[in-house]
């Protein structure tokens, strides 16, 4: 009955679009769990650009056109995908639901796409892998060290998980201000004395309450086993991030430990993403971390032609930040990207509905993008390149 539930809160007329599965969270969530799925680093200067750069590039579609069909399945690192959008690690989605990162990768592999697990996640990845019918990659942090690290890279090639995911552009946490504002550690952190003040905005909401104690409330990382201590407490984040900074040094290390496809993430200029290939990446995220880590610089579209140039085919790109919308991530293929992650788009999702409102965010982005190939006249992606679009002149100059 409450999954029933959960599908008529985000079904259509309600639902259309991702911005509808946001209302739903925040509306659901307390604020403190909702900004954290919602805000970005200090100003939220590249926040905004991730998403209002898609309005920079414009269309060239062809007319009289009949598509009376088109296949939205990519193969993505030999993998063949039911469509090119992949689920981009999100830390902490317990927060959102219970067991949620289990719940976004089951929803994942019944669209037939790959979920990406974060390091810091509130499941086992052994657990993830496990629920999921579809391919499950594993993102990686060096919280703890690199012995722990590498422990965790064992246990993510024992379970079967099908990349890791080197994330490189963490080596302090952003300056999230609507975390702080908000006392996000404080709230989980199991000191009374410091949760008192943030506490109203918790009891808000007692639906999400309940659900959060019941599955077990104040948060650990099992995925990040500490010699002496066992999974690493949520407080430690940030010291843990600022100690075990990933620098291209550790690549050597990292690839003698891991036996399957390396993705490196994080990469916003031609010169990291030759040094990924040269460290040995079979693909490359754009990403500047949902912006979330460093304001002000470019947003991944923004980048995506650059790293495009300079990678030259060699190795595959995919894109994440801002995507929210089908005709987003066309944009994102005709200028080079293989495939695109999305988060927040379903985080709100998770948030609002769990795996109903995971599942309606992709099967809306699904819908967005055959609707949007039928319309720009092009029956295939493989058809997709920048002759199917308009970008501003000054991208073009930093491309070549």
């Amino acid at each position: 009955m409450i999954s029933d539930r959960c599908a008529r809160r985000v079904s259509p007329p309600r639902v259309v679009a991702i911005e509808d599965l946001r209302r739903l969270a925040r509306a659901h969530l307390p604020r403190v769990v909702f900004d954290y799925i919602d805000g970005g680093a200090e100003g939220e200067v590249t926040l905004a650009g991730n998403r209002h750069v898609f309005d920079h590039v414009t269309f060239r579609p062809r007319h009289a056109v009949a598509v009376p069909a088109v296949d939205p399945a990519r193969t993505v690192l030999g993998t063949r995908l039911a469509l090119p959008i992949l689920l981009a690690p999100v830390g902490s989605s317990r927060l959102f639901h219970p067991r949620g990162e289990e719940v976004a990768a089951r929803e994942a592999g019944r669209a037939g796409t790959a979920y990406i697990l974060s390091t810091l996640s509130g499941c086992r990845l052994e657990d993830v892998k496990a629920g999921s019918a579809g391919p499950v990659w594993y993102q990686l942090y060096l919280a703890g060290g690199r012995d722990v690290a590498r422990s965790t890279i064992a246990r993510a090639a024992a379970a079967g998980c099908g990349a890791l995911v080197v994330t490189i552009d963490t080596p302090v946490a952003g300056l999230r201000e609507r975390d702080v504002r908000n006392g996000s550690l404080p709230l989980l952190s199991g000191h009374l004395g410091r949760m008192l003040p943030f506490l109203p905005q918790v009891l808000a909401r007692p639906r999400w309450l309940l659900a959060f104690l019941r599955d077990g409330g104040l948060m650990r990382f099992p995925n990040i086993e500490l010699p002496g201590v066992g999974p690493m407490p949520y407080a430690d984040v940030s010291v843990a991030l600022e100690q075990a900074t990933v620098t291209w040094d550790d690549f050597g290390w990292i690839r003698r430990a891991w036996p399957g496809p390396l993705v490196v993430k994080g990469v916003l200029t031609a010169h990291d993403a030759r040094r990924a290939m040269e460290e040995g990446a079979q693909a490359i995220v754009v990403s500047n971390h949902g912006a979330r880590q460093l304001d002000g610089v470019a947003p991944t579209l923004r980048a995506l032609p650059e790293v495009a140039a300079a990678v030259g085919g060699r190795v595959e790109i995919l894109l994440d930040g801002g995507v929210r919308r089908g005709s987003d991530v066309v944009k994102a293929l005709c200028l080079g990207a293989r495939a695109v992650l999305i988060g927040r788009a379903y985080a709100y999702g998770l948030g609002a509905a769990g795996g109903a409102g995971v599942a309606r965010a992709i099967d809306i982005l699904r819908t967005d993008l055959v609707r949007t190939m039928k319309l720009l006249g092009c029956p295939s992606l493989d058809a997709l390149d920048c002759s199917w679009v308009d970008i501003p002149a000054d991208w073009a100059d930093r491309a070549t």
